[in-house]
């Protein structure tokens, strides 16, 4: 899952991460609430309170980007349908932190792209949600995924103040 975050940025090593959290999400918008409440206990876990606000913020904007956009309609959340307990979560949200850097990550179930909306189209329903992420992250993107997992994951990055800074 983190390959991608390879791409262009300093290294990123899995085997280095110093907190990872993750949580499942249901297909209904009250996931969003419950994703910022993981969020919350999970940053104020990890001592993380440079960047408490923002981070909460751009996990809201990615969950409700992947419950709107990333769920076919018979997962929709507009239509609140109990889920078969062998059925996994359509979404899951994961946190992961090394020394300067913290990543958050939202997996759903389709490979669309997310679409940023266009600079000059404020009004347009779509798409403003990842500008906040563009605005309150220091990078974000996107990658489909492979194998049983399928979907993509949409993820976006935030730098840290170490000890030292």
């Amino acid at each position: 899952m983190l390959e991608p975050l390879r791409q262009g940025l300093p290294p990123l090593d899995p085997a280095a991460v110093s907190n990872a959290a993750s949580c499942a999400l249901p297909a209904r918008f009250e996931a969003v609430r419950e994703a910022r409440q993981f969020t919350r206990r999970t940053l104020g876990q990890w001592d993380v309170g440079d960047h408490f606000d923002d981070v909460c913020l751009v996990v809201s904007e990615l969950v409700t980007n992947a419950l709107r956009h990333g769920l076919s309609h018979e997962d929709s959340p507009r239509v609140p349908e109990p889920r078969r307990p062998e059925q996994s979560p359509p979404v899951r949200l994961h946190l992961m932190r090394w020394t300067g850097r913290l990543v958050c990550a939202v997996r759903d179930p389709s490979r669309e792209s997310p679409l940023p909306r266009e600079a000059d189209d404020f009004s347009a329903e779509s798409g403003r949600g990842l500008f906040l992420v563009d605005s309150f992250a220091d990078g974000w993107g996107w990658h489909p995924l492979s194998g049983n997992l399928g979907g993509k994951v949409v993820w976006a990055l935030f730098r840290l103040r170490t000890p030292a800074e």
